[in-house]
């Protein structure tokens, strides 16, 4: 199910992320569930889904950190 807009995103994501994390962690998302479609590609037996959520965890956190103090995102 790839997000067509940030705000479709789940609410555990729009809550700790900037407009720019967001919009990394959608296309990261999307370009992973194309990516993934193909059971044989993932780590053992993780969903579509949840590769596409790491994947797009993983390109956040290329530009961002987590603040511990706020438990938002910071470039």
């Amino acid at each position: 199910m790839p997000y067509t807009t940030t705000d479709e995103l789940p609410k555990r994501v729009r809550e700790h992320l900037s407009v720019h994390a967001l919009e990394i962690y959608r296309a990261a998302f999307n370009n992973a569930w194309d990516q993934y479609q193909d059971p044989s590609r993932r780590r053992g037996d993780e969903s579509r889904e949840e590769t596409a959520h790491r994947v797009a965890w993983a390109a956040v956190k290329q530009k961002y950190r987590k603040d511990e103090a706020t438990g938002r995102w910071v470039e």
